[in-house]
């Protein structure tokens, strides 16, 4: 069966066929957040098969294909690659609606020129075929990169990690600069019992000892220079739980001492501690210029036998319904008093909340950057056609969709910036209906500028590339 995807995919117009063709097709990428292998792009590495690229790692598939009956044996287990593989393209004629179908068939058809259906009778010979393509320097990574015209990428790193390859990658003037994103997370879940020998590998990194509170946000500091000495443009925190409780320095030195000493902290402790460490930082990418990426909402590891099994990340995180708006605001007015509140990016895993985080980034914005806080695009779950119009929509009626910095991938594979064209087309829809219905004049200079800006412009300023 061939593909059904079309020149036309998703433009439902003429108006958002000319935007898309005319303005946003060719424009470079820039994949701001991305969970790609550094080492993989240093190497320039090829990959063995589909298994290998596609499936490896990804939890949007594993999910889709336990709720289809897959035995663990064939997503996460001992099967071999080619039988994983199968186990898939099985699923895929049931994924209707999910944007799993759209993104495997645009990565077919964009990446290996295969424009047949993936299901299980022609699984066979799509595996051979992309095999012998994956082999060729032609689909190595950096060929991948080049092929999408991929300016920039914001790999997510921890503070500990050594950034050696963004190093080498930095000295040889790699093409596309790959910038390393500071994911402080482990540095603030106090609570977690691996949060001292972090604390201790910390240390070790920054060749210093770290006794109490002061050495451990000087060590952070030190990691925050040379995360942007090695060309860092953002933080990543992933915020399970919206948090804000004051605590004073010595208090949170207090309470930083009583946790080495092994005993229970209370919940607001815990929290105190999380407030005060994640202001300090936030003062600190203010002086670097630096983006802060927050990530509310996942409630994560709901199925204790297989976190058990398999781990973290894994296909068993859904979506937290607990409430933002009233410390999300007390936290960006603790830094905003100061002056110290740096560009932020507020991202939202339950659509209930668009509207919120919409509105929270119309309170702190200034002539510093346009958009300086922004509503970031629909993510994870809502990373849908319906997903991004809401988001879009929202942003719009509430803020100033103009200055939006777009679209980023999330993913762990070289295949998905297939995604960045799911993302354009659908925006150009969106404009393009619009312009059709009569809600926006029919000025195609204001129209580049909005497609050019959102797909790229914008971002290029935001974060400084």
């Amino acid at each position: 069966m061939k593909t059904f995807i079309t020149e036309d995919f998703l433009l439902y117009n003429e108006t958002a066929k000319e935007l898309y063709y005319n303005f946003a097709k060719d424009l470079p990428i820039i994949d701001y957040h991305n969970h790609l292998n550094d080492a993989e792009i240093l190497e320039d590495k090829n990959y063995s098969n589909l298994s290998e690229i596609w499936l490896a790692g990804d939890h949007y598939k594993w999910r889709a294909m336990r709720a289809n009956g897959v035995e663990e044996a064939y997503i996460t287990g001992e099967k071999d690659d080619y039988e994983k593989f199968l186990a898939w393209a099985k699923t895929v004629p049931n994924t209707f609606g999910n944007p799993l179908y759209h993104w495997t068939h645009l990565e077919l058809l964009r990446y290996f020129n295969i424009d047949t259906v993936l299901d299980e009778a022609s699984a066979p010979a799509i595996w051979k075929e992309t095999k012998q393509k994956l082999a060729t320097p032609a689909l190595s990574v950096r060929s991948l990169l080049k092929k999408e015209n991929v300016e920039f990428l914001g790999t997510t790193d921890d503070p500990t990690d050594d950034l050696e390859n963004h190093q080498k990658m930095m000295d040889e003037n790699y093409e596309c600069k790959i910038s390393p994103s500071f994911r402080p997370d482990n540095g603030l879940a106090i609570e977690k019992d691996e949060f001292i020998s972090w604390v201790e590998k910390l240390a070790r990194v920054g060749d210093s000892s770290i006794e109490k509170y002061d050495d451990f946000l000087d060590a952070l500091a030190k990691r925050v220079d040379f995360f942007d000495e090695m060309g860092c443009r953002s933080s990543d925190h992933g915020i399970n739980v919206m948090f804000y409780e004051e605590a004073t320095h010595d208090e949170t030195a207090a309470i930083f001492e009583k946790r080495f000493k092994g005993e229970k902290l209370t919940e607001v402790e815990i929290e105190q501690f999380k407030t005060y460490t994640l202001l300090t930082l936030g003062e600190l990418y203010a002086g670097k210029g630096w983006a802060m990426q927050l990530h509310i909402g996942p409630l994560r590891n709901n199925n204790t036998r297989m976190f058990n099994k398999v781990g973290p990340d894994s296909g068993f995180d859904s979506i937290g319904d607990r409430m933002v708006a009233d410390k999300l605001a007390k936290f960006l007015d603790a830094l905003e008093v100061k002056e110290k509140l740096p560009k932020t990016i507020l991202y939202s895993l339950n659509a209930k909340d668009f509207n919120v985080l919409a509105a929270m980034a119309g309170n702190f914005q200034n002539a510093e950057v346009p958009g300086k806080i922004q509503f970031g695009t629909a993510w994870w779950y809502n990373d849908t056609i319906d997903g991004m119009e809401d988001q879009m929509k929202t942003l719009a009626n509430i803020g100033l969709i103009s200055n939006f910095i777009g679209m980023l991938t999330d993913s762990r594979s070289f295949l998905s910036f297939s995604r960045h064209e799911y993302f354009r087309r659908i925006l150009c829809n969106l404009l393009g209906s619009w312009v059709e219905e009569g809600k926006v004049p029919n000025s195609r200079a204001l129209l580049e500028k909005y497609v050019r800006g959102i797909c790229y412009e914008n971002a290029k300023r935001y974060f400084c590339i």
